[in-house]
């Protein structure tokens, strides 16, 4: 079967998870500030009387915020939702989802009780029909309507602070292009003033738990609109890798024949138009992006600027990117030194941890090699290899949790720049999510990696890993504490027994011989002390 024909077969609205839910989009919901939608099925809203959830007061962080952003009051994204919503549905228990419809990630099953655990798979290790499917699957999200979600076309303050609402419908995929835009688009100061140094998914300890929950939302979208509920997300391992060895027509698209800007016109994706990328010309009129079509997807691997990125990232960088024991440190942006964030994310030098913005690492590396729509930071998410490059880098920060396993107050708790503070809620995600939740190991999200699988543990080994690993990072104390202890031991064994034989000779005259059974016990009690 033809992916054409596979994508027209799939071609079904089903709910879509993403930014602004559809019903809340409307004048009486902005102006009471409450995004609390019935569930459809009890009818009451975040499903009340069902005990799914319930509408309540949202809770923002009071922690500071560090010094990069100076302003107050002038961006819709500062204490997010708050602007829009503050009230939102508080779900219980496994229960998730902007009206408490949905299961937490890892769960399944009517009362969200069951836990299932789904693995992602190196691309190509997919058969012919696995693969086809993938990218059926993109074509289909592309040409398919968010049912329950509708993107903002406008600031609050151009909807006139919720009377004059302005949202546009916009398909499945291009609402997760469009938030990964929002999430790091300029500041607008008016006239046609901008703050650039803002960002509420980069450059920040944000960055891995950001993309971790795009990408999980992202593949919940997917097995909703196609019903496969076992879908999940390929990686491609880019480590050592000479060339970009998934664009050819097979997968993500070669190139052009004639004009290496653009793809092979024998990929379906040759077709798609990008959203989102023109940042100065939003910026000129103070607008956000509507997701207007704005031409093809643009890719020209391998050649960009080799003075930035000289080539694909090796194993070694990878290796000792994993080797960094904090996760974020100093000022905890771009700047950072010996940050894992920092260095995976590409601002640090991956042989030194040294911060070097002149240079980009790791996953940066990627996406300036690419040399085309995913090289610009707003509209990055266009190009479907972004999805599947964003899986690795998840599967890097998942060996490092695993290796580190480190406690959640190693995430920061207070002066990270805005929004990546570890209880902030995640731009722009309805239902909300904080920071910190998604700082942990997947397989408690319900996902894996191929090739991270480990045996499966029971639970009395489950209990006893993190004591066994503090032992570990304790050894050569307990050693030196044994070897310590057992000389004491000797001397004070010896220096007892001296003087007990010395009393032994000297009463021996005097007492009556000790029975056998009272020498037993004697020596019995000597040895247990």
């Amino acid at each position: 079967m033809s992916l054409f024909a596979m994508g027209f077969l799939l071609v079904i609205l089903q709910p879509s998870s993403g930014q602004f839910p559809r019903a809340c989009a409307n004048t009486q919901s902005l102006l009471r500030k409450e995004c609390c939608p019935p569930w459809d099925g009890d009818g009451s809203p975040c499903g009340e009387l069902s005990s799914r959830g319930s509408c309540q007061n949202i809770l923002l962080s009071q922690a500071p915020l560090g010094p990069q952003f100076p302003f107050s009051g002038v961006d819709d994204r500062e204490d997010w939702p708050s602007i829009f919503y503050n009230r939102t549905c508080k779900c219980e228990g496994n229960f998730m989802g902007f009206n408490c419809g949905e299961c937490k990630f890892g769960f399944s099953g009517p009362n969200c009780t069951e836990r299932r655990l789904r693995t992602r798979r190196n691309i190509f290790q997919l058969t012919n029909s696995e693969k086809d499917k993938f990218l059926a699957y993109l074509n289909l999200a592309k040409n398919t309507p968010s049912q329950n979600y509708v993107i903002a076309t406008g600031t609050y303050t151009q909807m006139n602070n919720g009377s004059n609402p302005m949202f546009r419908n916009i398909n499945v995929y291009d609402l997760f292009v469009w938030m990964h835009y929002y999430a790091s688009r300029d500041t607008l100061l008016g006239g046609s003033s901008v703050w650039r140094d803002i960002d509420f998914a980069h450059e920040a300890p944000g960055f891995l738990p950001w993309h971790r929950v795009f990408l999980l939302m992202w593949e919940r979208e997917i097995q909703k609109i196609t019903g496969d509920e076992n879908f999940t997300i390929p990686y491609w391992d880019w480590r050592d890798a000479e060339d970009c060895v998934v664009c050819t027509d097979e997968y993500m698209g070669g190139r052009h024949p004639t004009n290496p800007n653009l793809l092979s016109p024998a990929s379906f994706f040759s077709s798609w138009q990008v959203i989102c990328t023109r940042s100065e010309e939003y910026n000129s009129q103070q607008a956000l992006c509507n997701a207007t079509s704005e031409g093809p997807i643009l890719r020209n691997p391998g050649n960009n600027d080799k003075s930035r990125t000289p080539r694909l990232p090796s194993s070694a960088e990878v290796e000792f990117c994993l080797s960094l024991t904090q996760y974020e440190s100093g000022s905890m942006d771009k700047m950072a030194n010996y940050s894992f964030r920092n260095t995976l994310e590409g601002f640090a030098d991956p042989r030194t941890a040294i911060s070097n913005i002149s240079q980009s690492g790791l996953h940066n590396a990627l996406h300036i090699y690419m040399n085309g729509s995913m090289s610009q930071v707003q509209g990055s998410a266009n190009d479907p290899i972004f999805v599947l490059h964003h899986a690795f880098v998840d599967s890097i920060f998942e060996r490092w949790l695993r290796r580190h396993k480190p406690m959640l107050e190693v995430y920061p708790a207070a002066n990270a720049p805005i929004g990546h503070n570890r209880e902030n809620y995640m731009v722009p995600f309805i239902p909300l999510y904080r920071n910190g939740e998604f700082f942990k190991p997947s397989r408690e999200l319900g996902y894996d990696y191929e090739y991270l699988q480990e045996p499966a543990l029971d639970s009395f080994q489950e209990f006893l890993i993190p004591y066994l690993e503090q032992a570990r990072q304790i050894w050569a104390w307990l050693v030196g504490a044994a070897v310590i202890g057992g000389v004491i031991t000797a001397v004070l064994t010896g220096l007892i027994l001296a003087c007990w034989k010395k009393r032994r000779g000297t009463f021996s005259e005097i007492q009556p011989l000790l029975t056998e059974s009272e020498d037993y016990n004697n020596i019995s009690y000597q040895s247990n002390f």
